[in-house]
């Protein structure tokens, strides 16, 4: 174009949007939503977590800053009638740990538990590999003399804790009526298990504050709830009639070569079991999954034909209803006796021996199953079943003790026409040991059945009775001039007849023998046995029942003349020799105190609380400190009674030493107890102490300072 460039105005970019533009003003609005979105997300997730899901939060929080520690509590301890400690508590040690903590020491921990518990390594790897859980026990209550050998320092992730375990100090003395606890102390047998809502108690906790270093501390403005310790129950048991039956049964299985045997003792005033014996034998404090069908209670659990010693049905029944007299005589049918049945074959009946003619008095004491039969036919079904029932057959007594069975009582309608004369010598029917035991406390007892009891008392923390059981009559069986003659006609048995066995020199014995054919797969076995000899003594002013009763004896006879009988003179010896225990004036088990544990106190200060709590105290040794003493501490005594401490030095000076535990004692007994152990002490609050720190257990260097928080002594329960 003539020569001339042509020239372009440059283009330009488009900038801002003025504010006033519409492209402007939404981009602002946009930007406003934005905001105002995000704030509503915030109010929103603020309300979530403050109002609607705030609990879960603060849970989260409190395990952060917060330790929660249950404090066990202490099961209940059981005595005999006399105050003798037959079931307590010691503590014992337990291992856990952590898995995934342990990491590669695992190894190392499992050879370690390998030595000293003697188990296979593999088993403890199983275990901490095993499992997904954060948490794992590697043993439960070892022995503290065993578990010391277990090092648990420096190992991150393994635990030592300290937990209480059921000692019977008896082993195997009563086992079958004491019954077991498991490894979290829940009764599982015997009275553990009737009466573990009582023993068991309610455990308690505190809350440590967690630290920044992850340490947990006991903090005063933190929660604190003691532990409700177990009741204490009193049984009727005596521990020294049961350590007698039990050895007397002992060394007359043995003599005998018998499978196993039972005797049962009881006092026929009250119907208060005063032994129950089981062998063969088990330990509760060693339990293995083999012992437990030895644990079974078999004076309640099982039922059995009796034989010769349910003669005292036949004979109270003929007496009581004057169907006989005793100087009455029978025919005795030279030892075999054919009972016509219609036109089915007739039914024999045999004596071991033959008689000919014999008065009543001489049929019981010679125990012919001829003459019974005969007495039977005059008495009847109806008489003869009352009299059975009313003695307590075919009904459980009701004794406390878990499992009891009721036996096996016909009714006249489902009798054949063999049952009369059968259950005049004690077949057809079904019963326990126990009963057996009981019906002889009725004759015994002037004719008045009782109903047996195993649990006398139980007594809370502060020594106080919550529950007494008194002596309950269930009925009059026989009259008292019934019970007289019976009485006599019992003495005859071990004057003259097949009890002389159980005769014991200068005491007046009354009592019966038993043996029955056992019923084995349908049809009787002429060649296994039930033995047994119950009775009573002295037989004018009765105190104990006895029955003794062994299974296949199968050396120096199969009689219960034979083989039981001489138990139970062994086992009246014995008891006779101590029949001054029985007072008849018994003491109510509410004005018994339980004796303080003074031990490590000064010889002066334990003096004197043992004195304010009324018992007499002798000291003997020279020392200043009480280092034991007897009886023990919780033994139940009457006032008046003696306690013996023994002294010694107070311990020499060492770098370390144990924190003694404190919960539940006086500040003043508290301190003390600290001073022997040359510690210090810091006390927060008045009354007892319901928390401590350090620990109890813990080792500590000497002259360190021990936290002692306390509480009114009305806000818990005393000895905790």
């Amino acid at each position: 174009m003539n020569g001339q460039t042509a020239t372009h105005a440059p283009e330009m970019s488009p900038g801002p949007a003025a504010p006033g533009t519409p492209s402007g003003r939404g981009r602002t609005l946009v930007l406003k939503m934005g905001l105002l979105a995000f704030f509503a997300a915030v109010v929103v997730r603020l309300v979530q977590i403050q109002v609607l899901e705030a609990s879960r939060y603060q849970e989260i929080a409190r395990r952060q800053h917060q330790l929660r520690v249950d404090i066990p509590a202490s099961r209940g301890i059981i005595y005999d009638r006399s105050g003798t400690i037959i079931a307590s508590n010691a503590m014992f040690v337990s291992f856990g740990a952590d898995p995934k903590l342990l990491g590669g020491r695992a190894s190392l921990v499992a050879d370690r538990f390998a030595r000293v518990f003697n188990r296979p390594r593999a088993w403890y790897m199983a275990k901490i590999g095993g499992e997904e859980s954060r948490f794992v026990w590697l043993e439960r209550r070892a022995a503290p003399d065993v578990a010391r050998r277990i090092n648990t320092a420096g190992i991150h992730g393994l635990k030592e804790f300290k937990e209480p375990r059921r000692l019977y100090h008896y082993g195997s003395l009563a086992a079958q009526v004491i019954g077991y606890t498991d490894v979290d102390n829940v009764g599982l047998d015997g009275v553990e298990l009737l009466l573990n809502e009582h023993l068991q108690g309610k455990s308690g906790y505190t809350i440590l504050q967690r630290d920044g270093r992850g340490g947990a501390n006991l903090s005063v403005d933190y929660p604190y709830v003691a532990p409700i310790n177990g009741k204490d129950v009193v049984l009727t048991i005596d521990v020294q009639y049961q350590s007698i039956a039990e050895e007397e049964l002992r060394r007359g299985i043995e003599r005998t070569k018998a499978t196993s045997g039972l005797v049962v003792m009881l006092d026929p005033a009250t119907g208060e079991v005063l032994a129950v014996a089981n062998h063969p034998a088990v330990d509760p404090n060693h339990l293995t999954a083999a012992d437990r069908p030895l644990l079974k209670n078999r004076a309640i659990t099982d039922m059995f034909e009796p034989g010769s010693v349910f003669k005292v049905v036949t004979a109270s029944a003929a007496i009581e209803g004057r169907h006989v007299g005793l100087d009455e005589r029978f025919n005795a049918e030279n030892g075999t006796y054919r009972v016509k049945m219609g036109r089915e074959k007739p039914r024999v009946i045999k004596d071991t021996h033959p008689y000919g003619m014999v008065t009543f008095r001489q049929a019981v004491e010679v125990s012919s199953n001829i003459v019974m039969a005969k007495v039977s036919d005059r008495i009847g079904a109806e008489e003869m079943y009352t009299m059975a029932r009313d003695f307590g057959f075919g009904t459980e007594t009701g004794v406390d003790l878990p499992g009891e069975i009721s036996g096996e009582l016909k009714k006249p309608t489902s009798w054949s026409k063999a049952t009369l004369n059968s259950l005049a010598f004690g077949y057809e029917v079904g019963v326990t040991p126990l009963q057996i035991v009981a019906a002889y406390g009725a004759v015994a007892n002037g004719g008045v059945l009782m109903k047996p009891y195993i649990v006398r008392a139980v007594v809370d923390g502060d020594g106080q009775v919550v529950k007494e059981t008194p002596p309950q009559k269930v009925r009059r069986v026989i009259s008292q001039e019934t019970s007289r003659t019976l009485t006599g006609v019992l003495e005859g048995v071990v004057e003259r007849g097949t009890g002389t066995p159980a005769r014991v020199p200068g005491v007046r014995c009354a009592g019966k023998t038993g043996t029955s054919w056992k019923y084995v797969n349908g049809a009787y076995d002429r060649g296994s046995y039930t033995a047994s000899f119950v009775g009573f003594f002295p037989a004018d002013n009765p105190k104990v029942v006895c029955l003794v009763m062994l299974d296949n004896p199968r050396d120096g006879g199969y009689t219960g003349g034979q083989v039981s009988a001489p138990i139970f003179r062994g086992i009246a010896q014995k008891v006779y020799a101590m029949s001054g225990r029985f007072s008849p004036e018994k003491q109510s088990i509410a004005n018994a105190v339980a004796v303080p544990d003074v031990r490590l106190l000064k010889a002066d200060h334990a003096r004197a609380l043992l004195t304010e709590k009324g018992f007499t105290v002798e000291v003997r040794g020279q020392g200043s400190v009480v280092r034991s003493q007897k009886p023990p501490a919780g033994t139940l005594l009457a006032p008046g009674k003696e306690v013996v401490l023994a002294t010694g030095e107070a311990p020499s000076r060492a770098p370390y030493t144990e924190v003694p535990d404190l919960r539940g004692l006086s500040i003043r007994r508290a301190i003390n107890s600290l001073t022997l152990q040359q510690l210090e002490a810091s006390v927060a609050g008045s009354g007892v102490v319901v928390a401590q720190t350090p620990v109890p257990g813990q080792q500590v260097k000497v002259g360190t300072r021990v936290l002692l928080r306390c509480e009114p002594r009305g806000s818990i329960i005393a000895g905790l």
